[in-house]
């Protein structure tokens, strides 16, 4: 009785999530397309099979998608007529992969049922598939998302939490999304798994007060490894682990990383070395897996309910590089 009790609260929570009234639900494609969620996890697990890595920029499309005008797969949109593509801004240039990916999964859905799964669910689905698959949680994912007619370079350049922002920065990019601290905190730690680029960390190697040593909330053995592959100018899109200990599974050596001043970002560490409030919860989810994942399940399902296209706004796209002619 209690188990039901506590199901019904979660599902009652993924649909009213939403604070515009609208509402999006786990049962979206039951009737029109039954077989839409396994097409997804197929792909997905097919991919990420292939490359472990994949995992972690399924799930950072997701998060670059939401955080821009919602999760309406602006991010997806190419170049053409008046349409300047999200895939261009600093945040995504070099750096967001994984099209390919929602290219096959959206071709096996308009197969399957065309015209009917929006590229904006896809992109929610594999995020989801990717973290279990990585070894994290797993959550309901609300659907009936629809798709974006344009694209907002300026708000992907705008909006995305940069590595180098100051913590106050990235706190309010969150709240302007209806996130709070702990969803930072929480959403933070997919950085378990995946990578970063040289350039996205190289000023904590060399600036600490004009004397070339790492800032002091990097561990300064750490801080030497990473020297070897990100010198001083060069080697910008070398590629390092978020997470040294268990780059490619998804679990809480994030946060233990962060504690022995193992962040790989400056985004990262100040949770740890900024604010009372995140640092506890830093030590909460280094000691409690399980509560990691059931926060970041939470988290996501909030990220993923940010303003979405619903009824009759949008479209679904037949390709998702492009809105329908």
């Amino acid at each position: 009785m209690a188990r039901s009790i506590t199901m019904i609260m979660v599902l009652m929570i993924s649909i009213l999530a939403l604070g515009n009234g609208s509402y999006l639900y786990p049962q979206f494609y039951d009737k029109t397309c039954p077989q839409a969620i396994n097409i997804v996890q197929s792909v997905v697990a097919k991919a990420v099979a292939k490359e472990a890595r994949m995992a972690a920029s399924l799930l950072r499309l997701h998060f670059h998608d939401c955080f821009v005008k919602g999760c309406d797969a602006s991010i997806l949109l190419d170049n053409s007529g008046s349409i300047i593509s999200e895939k261009g801004s600093v945040p995504n240039r070099n750096s967001a992969r994984g099209f390919e990916v929602i290219d096959e999964i959206k071709a096996d859905l308009e197969k399957a049922c065309p015209q009917t799964v929006s590229c904006a669910d896809a992109l929610a689905l594999a995020a989801r598939d990717s973290t279990v698959l990585a070894g994290g949680p797993s959550w309901e994912v609300p659907l009936g998302r629809r798709d974006s007619l344009d694209a907002s370079l300026s708000g992907s350049n705008q909006n995305i939490p940069a590595p180098n922002n100051t913590f106050q920065t990235i706190l309010t990019k969150f709240k302007l999304k209806g996130l709070d601290i702990v969803d930072f905190v929480a959403l933070s730690g997919s950085h378990t798994i995946g990578n970063a680029r040289c350039t996205s960390f190289r000023q904590r190697l060399y600036n600490n007060t004009g004397n070339g040593q790492a800032v002091y909330t990097l561990d300064q053995s750490y801080a030497a490894k990473l020297r070897q592959n990100c010198p001083r100018s060069g080697g910008d899109q070398n590629l390092f682990f978020l997470d040294p200990v268990s780059p490619t599974i998804f679990d809480n050596s994030y946060y233990k990383n962060l504690i022995a001043y193992k962040g790989l970002l400056s985004s990262d560490e100040i949770l740890f070395t900024q604010n009372q409030q995140t640092m506890q919860y830093v030590k909460q989810y280094a000691a409690d897996q399980e509560l990691f994942f059931q926060q970041f399940a939470k988290s996501m399902v909030k990220m993923g309910n940010i303003t979405p296209l619903i009824g009759k706004s949008g479209e679904i796209r037949k390709i998702c590089t492009k809105v329908n002619s």
